[in-house]
C-alpha cells in the first residue's frame, strides 16, 4: 500500500496493470479518515481519458514516476461505477469495489471498510494534500497549499478541458479483381465464291485449229474446279487500358463530447464583489 508521503507524486502519474500495459492517467486518490493512507484511486481511462474507474491502493506500488496496481487494463476498466457521497465514498460502495476486484473486506477499525460512511477523503491532482482530518500536513506553511484550509489569502479555482486529438485506424479495404467474361460479337466480312459459267462460241478461223485438233466423232468430258472463301475465326488478346488503385484525403469535422469539471467558489457572508483585476 502507498504511504501519504508518495501521494503528491502519484496524483496525476500514469497507472500501470500488472503485465506491464498502460491503464491510465490517475484521477484521484480517496484516503482513509483514520489512517490518512491512501486506500481508492480513479484512473482516467477509455477514448481520451473520458471514463474513470476505481482502483485499489492495497497491493499498489509506486516507483517515482509509474503507480502499478495488480490488475489488467481492462479489468480495472470494466469496474462498476461508484456514486460519491459529496467527496466520499460510502461503505456499500467500497464492498462493492472489493468484491470486483476479489479482495478481502474487513470492517476492523483502520482498516478498509470502517462502518463510518464518511471514511475517505478525496484529493483532487491539482491539491497540495488530501482535504479533511486524515491525511493533512500540519507542518506546511499558509500559501502552500493553493485550495486547501492552510492557503493564506486566496483560493485557485481550476478547471477541466477536453483534450482531443485523432488516431488513425482501418476503415475498409477495396481491392481490385479481374475476371473473364464471354461476349458475343459480330463481325462482316467480305468472302468470295467461284460458280460455273457456259460459254458458247462459233467456230471461226481464229478457233478452227483448237476446234479440229481431235477426232472429228468422238466422246469426251471436261471438268471444272470451282473455289470459294469461308470466315476463319480466331481470338487475339492485346492490351486495352490500365487499372490502378489509390488514395485521397479528405478533411471532415466531427464533434467530440465529453465532460470536464469546474471547481467553482461562491462566497458564505456578506462581502463585497470588486471587479477583476
Amino acid at each position: 500500500m502507498l504511504n501519504e508521503t508518495e501521494l503528491h507524486d502519484v496524483l496525476g502519474s500514469t497507472a500501470y496493470g500488472a503485465d506491464g500495459s498502460k491503464v491510465g492517467k490517475v484521477g484521484q486518490v480517496f484516503v482513509d479518515d483514520e489512517t490518512g493512507r491512501p486506500e481508492f484511486a480513479t484512473v482516467n481511462t477509455g477514448l481520451f481519458g473520458t471514463s474513470e474507474s476505481f482502483v485499489p491502493l492495497a497491493d499498489a506500488t509506486f516507483d517515482g514516476e509509474r503507480l502499478i496496481v495488480p490488475f489488467s487494463k481492462e479489468q480495472v476498466k470494466e469496474a462498476p461505477s461508484v456514486e460519491l457521497d459529496g467527496e466520499h465514498l460510502d461503505q456499500a460502495e467500497e464492498r462493492r469495489l472489493y468484491d470486483y476486484y476479489r479482495m478481502p473486506y474487513s470492517e476492523a477499525l483502520s482498516d478498509s471498510g470502517l462502518p463510518d460512511s464518511g471514511r475517505t477523503e478525496t484529493a483532487a491532482p491539482d491539491a497540495g494534500l488530501p482535504t479533511g482530518t486524515a491525511g493533512t500536513d500540519t507542518s506546511r506553511s499558509a500559501g502552500d497549499d493553493v485550495t486547501g484550509p492552510t492557503t493564506d489569502e486566496a483560493m485557485t479555482r481550476a478547471e477541466e478541458h477536453l483534450d482531443v486529438g485523432v488516431r488513425s485506424e482501418e476503415a475498409g479495404r477495396i481491392r481490385l479483381r479481374k475476371y473473364v467474361v464471354t461476349e458475343q460479337e459480330t463481325v462482316t466480312v467480305p468472302v468470295r465464291k467461284e460458280r460455273a459459267t457456259l460459254e458458247r462460241e462459233p467456230i471461226t478461223d481464229a478457233n478452227r485449229d483448237d476446234a479440229l485438233a481431235g477426232p472429228a466423232i468422238s466422246e469426251g468430258e471436261h471438268e471444272v474446279v470451282l473455289h470459294e472463301e469461308r470466315p476463319a475465326v480466331g481470338t487475339t488478346a492485346e492490351p486495352v487500358e490500365r487499372v490502378r488503385l489509390g488514395t485521397e484525403s479528405t478533411t471532415e469535422e466531427e464533434t467530440v463530447t465529453g465532460d470536464v469539471r469546474k471547481e467553482q467558489i461562491e462566497v458564505e457572508g456578506d462581502a463585497d464583489q470588486r471587479p477583476e483585476k
